[in-house]
């Protein structure tokens, strides 16, 4: 039997790691790290700068292999979404036939909390459905990009006795403002979805680069937010050459 931990690493803050995920690390004999390619180098340096300071016996190995890149050109998003988890599913196979033996640990550090929008869980169902490889799968939380966009802007994510509405951008542009909630976190918005939103009477909570050096925060009415959001996002976007953001709207009720 081979173990794997999904272990959630925060938002990009290396202090944020938890303790829980730091003894996850200390199990672990083989780290597993997506390369997403120069642009993104940022995500495993990270990675590593968390392995490094937190590990305490060296000996650990790290395999990188490139990440396939996704393809969201076809008629489905659903479609071109599972397309690419396929590709994946089939280098997880791999990696864990190939790199990781009998008895030992293997890892894959997930940003933010492996349970909220992120694959890596689904993934390795999907490997230990195909049979080929025996996997114990463990999860370890870790503090979410919701999480730390709060503690951020020093804000409670909904009122007293209230719902909170967690959606991406392309639910939000395609099916509006949700019905009956007043604060709805959007995450995966590459489109500047609260754009396509009536700005009378809500205000936004923006931050990208979450808990890093590089954090950028906006607040404010969304009516004037909104371009300095535009403005500043574009240009983080060109110097680091990735974007991790993500909002909180709240309305008036």
């Amino acid at each position: 039997m081979r173990t794997v931990l999904a272990i959630g690493i925060g938002a990009g803050d290396p202090d944020q790691v938890t303790v829980e995920a730091i003894r996850a690390l200390n199990r672990t004999d083989v780290f597993f790290l997506m390369d997403k390619g120069p642009a993104a180098a940022d995500l495993l340096a990270v990675r590593r700068t968390i392995c490094e300071r937190y590990i305490d016996d060296p000996s650990y190995r790290v395999v990188e292999v490139p990440d396939p890149p996704r393809d969201l050109s076809g008629p489905s998003y659903a479609g071109d979404v599972g397309a690419w988890h396929d590709k994946r599913v089939a280098i997880y196979e791999t990696l864990l036939l190939n790199q990781l033996a009998e008895g030992e640990v293997g890892a894959f550090l997930v940003w933010g909390d492996p349970a909220l929008y992120d694959s890596t869980l689904r993934l390795l169902d999907a490997v230990a459905d195909r049979g080929a490889v025996d996997v114990a799968v463990e999860v370890i939380p870790g503090i979410s990009a919701i999480q730390a966009l709060a503690a951020a802007h020093r804000i409670a994510l909904h009122g007293i006795g209230r719902p909170v509405h967690v959606t991406t951008g392309r639910r939000l542009t395609e099916e509006g403002w949700p019905h009956g909630v007043d604060d709805v976190v959007v995450m995966l918005d590459g489109r500047l979805a609260f754009n396509t939103i009536d700005p009378e009477g809500v205000d936004i909570y923006w931050g990208a680069y979450l808990g890093t050096p590089d954090q950028i925060l906006v607040a404010g009415p969304l009516v004037r937010a909104a371009g300095e959001i535009e403005r500043v996002r574009a240009e983080a976007r060109e110097r680091k050459g990735w974007m991790f953001d993500t909002y909180l709207l709240r309305r008036d009720g």
